[in-house]
């Protein structure tokens, strides 16, 4: 008898990098600022919102689309801090997840043959959705140091088969953001064109040195063509309670649900009931970018001196650290010879590059207790 072959679908994937350094990072004990997830506790306050909707008997399935008051919450919060409406019945949905929401939100737009605008370094889940569904990643390098996005590169790549561009700003890993400037460009490249946004926005509250965050949910322009992605356990500390959402007009939100549906139909019960009685008292969101502004300056801070040059951050709880003063290895020997050697693990940024492009920078999660960052700075001090 024939052997049977399982053909893969995704043949270039592998383990993805933050899998590869935290199983490092337990390995050899090392203190880990590689996985992106904060180290300290959420409000209690929220925990007993949990815990009160749980005793209540909040324990079955939720709607498919989210718990109604949660969706009226977030439609609030997004009209008052960008001026935007939704409406909470037909254009928002409740996610198990942001990455849950990026592959739905995907996987309603592309079809075979179709190009999608990826920008690098890139979040790691785009492109094998993209290529799962049969598009083709079309990747446009950030200019580095800065990350900006050469606009007219990517002008030249638009033609009668680009479908989709993904932004994700504030950005994973760089920390940089989208300006005006930004958000005018992209609308006089996709006003001449059929082309569908996808805008990664999980980091939104995270943002940082007095700056504004650009969504495209404040341009009509690109309001009607994009799906924008969001995630509460990046804004309350509970990256592990999976609760994200999805915004989209009407038409392109009908399409999305019927994808979602048969992904995992519906989010945990209790903790809908609790973000959205936690979502009433805005300050609670608002307070985030101080918050995390502080831990992004007491890292450096500690570090100051170092051989470790900072690249700018305005966003996100990560800070890339340009390490080429210490060594001139290649980023992923590097950070796995820190992370032996050193006890302290970090993220090579060329992880999120699909020609693994080296600028000898790795990305180090400062969503951490204090203790945790002085013992960290104490490693890098050293070096």
């Amino acid at each position: 008898m024939a052997k049977l072959t399982f053909g893969s679908k995704l043949p270039t994937v592998e383990t993805s990098v933050f899998t590869t350094m935290s199983a490092l990072a337990r390995e050899h004990q090392a203190i880990n600022l590689s996985q992106g997830f904060p180290d300290f506790s959420a409000d209690p306050v929220l925990f007993s919102m949990v815990d009160e909707a749980m005793r209540s008997g909040q324990n079955q399935y939720a709607p498919a689309i989210g718990l109604p008051q949660l969706r009226e919450s977030i439609a609030g919060l997004i009209h008052a801090r960008y001026g935007a409406d939704y409406d909470p019945e037909t254009e928002i949905t409740v996610t198990s997840g942001a990455t849950e929401a990026l592959f739905c939100a995907i996987a309603a737009l592309v079809r075979e043959g179709d190009e999608v605008i990826v920008f690098e370094p890139a979040y790691d889940s785009y492109v094998p959705v993209i290529e799962l569904f049969g598009g083709k990643p079309v990747f446009v390098s950030l200019e580095y140091p800065d990350y900006n996005i050469p606009w007219d590169h990517v002008k030249r790549l638009v033609n009668s088969s680009t479908r989709l561009i993904i932004l994700n700003s504030p950005h994973n890993p760089t920390g940089a953001t989208l300006s005006k400037a930004d958000m005018q460009n992209l609308s006089k490249i996709v006003s001449s064109n059929p082309i569908w946004i996808l805008s990664d926005e999980v980091y939104e509250h995270i943002i940082f040195d007095g700056q504004a965050h650009e969504t495209v949910s404040k341009y009509p322009n690109l309001f009607e063509r994009s799906f924008v992605v969001s995630s509460f356990g990046k804004t309350f500390h509970t990256t592990g309670w999976k609760v994200g959402y999805c915004t989209a007009p009407e038409n392109m939100m009908k399409e999305f649900r019927k994808i979602h549906q048969y992904v995992t139909f519906s989010t945990s019960t209790p903790f809908q009931h609790a973000i959205a009685r936690y979502l009433q008292n805005h300050d609670r969101v608002l307070s985030l970018g101080q918050f995390y502004q502080e831990k992004r300056d007491y890292f450096l801070r500690q570090i100051s001196g170092s051989r470790f040059q900072p690249l700018k951050t305005h966003g996100t709880y990560f800070q890339l650290l340009d390490y080429s003063a210490i060594t001139q290895e290649k980023d992923m020997d590097f950070a796995q010879r820190m992370t032996r050697e050193n006890k302290l693990a970090a993220i090579p940024v060329s992880g999120f590059y699909h020609s693994k492009e080296d600028h000898r920078v790795l990305r180090f999660c400062f969503a951490k207790e204090n203790e945790t960052l002085d013992r960290a700075a104490e490693i890098l001090m050293r070096m």
